[in-house]
C-alpha cells in the first residue's frame, strides 16, 4: 500500500513540475510579446501620430467595460495608447494614421462581443 501512495505522490510531483515549466514558457512568451509591442509603439513617426475621440454607448462599469475596450483598442496594430472613460462615456485614442484609420478603431469597439455590448455614438 505504501508503494502505491509513493507512486501516486511521485506522479503528482512530476505533473506539477511539468505545469510549472509550461507556465514559465507561457510567461516568457508573454513578456517577449509585450516587449515587441512596446518597441513597435515606440517606432511611430511623430508626423504620423494622430489622436481621435469618440463617444461609446453601452458601458456599465469602469473595471469591466472601460478596461475591456481599452485593451481591445490597444491591441490594434498602430495604436499607441487608448484612454477610455466610463464617466465621460468616451475613448481618446493615439494612433499611427499611416497604419490604422478612425473607422478601424470604431469598428474595433463596435465588434467587441460580436457587437452586442458597445456602440460608438455617431
Amino acid at each position: 500500500m505504501k508503494k502505491y501512495i509513493f507512486i501516486v505522490l511521485a506522479a503528482i510531483g512530476f505533473t506539477a513540475c511539468n505545469n510549472k515549466t509550461e507556465n514559465t514558457v507561457a510567461e516568457t512568451n508573454a513578456e517577449v510579446a509585450t516587449t515587441n509591442l512596446a518597441k513597435a509603439k515606440a517606432e511611430i513617426a511623430p508626423e504620423n501620430l494622430a489622436e481621435t475621440e469618440f463617444k461609446i454607448e453601452g458601458m456599465t462599469c469602469q473595471m469591466g467595460c472601460a478596461n475591456t475596450i481599452k485593451s481591445k483598442l490597444e491591441a490594434v496594430t498602430g495604436v499607441d495608447k487608448a484612454d477610455v472613460s466610463f464617466d465621460q462615456e468616451n475613448a481618446i485614442v493615439y494612433y499611427d494614421k499611416s497604419v490604422v484609420t478612425v473607422d478601424d478603431l470604431k469598428n474595433t469597439v463596435n465588434n467587441i462581443a460580436d457587437g452586442k455590448l458597445y456602440k460608438v455614438a455617431e
